[in-house]
């Protein structure tokens, strides 16, 4: 899962090598967190957040196949 978000991200934002993507995981659930550029920021979030709600649709979906639950968040600089 964290492969996919790095490479989404990395296909959204100007600085891809400044994204930093870390994970908290327990046995039934993933939190990943993800760091980037603030100038960055807006094009991961989309207009009115759509971009995000996307990824993390696609990324519950993915972790919903491993019986598992996923969060992403945003660390703003």
């Amino acid at each position: 899962m964290e492969e996919f978000l790095r490479y989404v991200i990395g296909s959204l934002v100007e600085f891809p090598d400044d994204v930093i993507i870390k994970r908290t995981e327990t046995s039934s659930s993933a939190v990943f967190f993800v760091a980037a550029r603030t100038s960055d920021i807006p094009k991961i979030i989309g207009k009115n957040g759509h971009t995000l709600r996307a990824l993390r649709t696609l990324l519950s979906a993915s972790a919903d196949k491993r019986s598992m639950t996923a969060k992403l968040e945003i660390i703003e600089p």
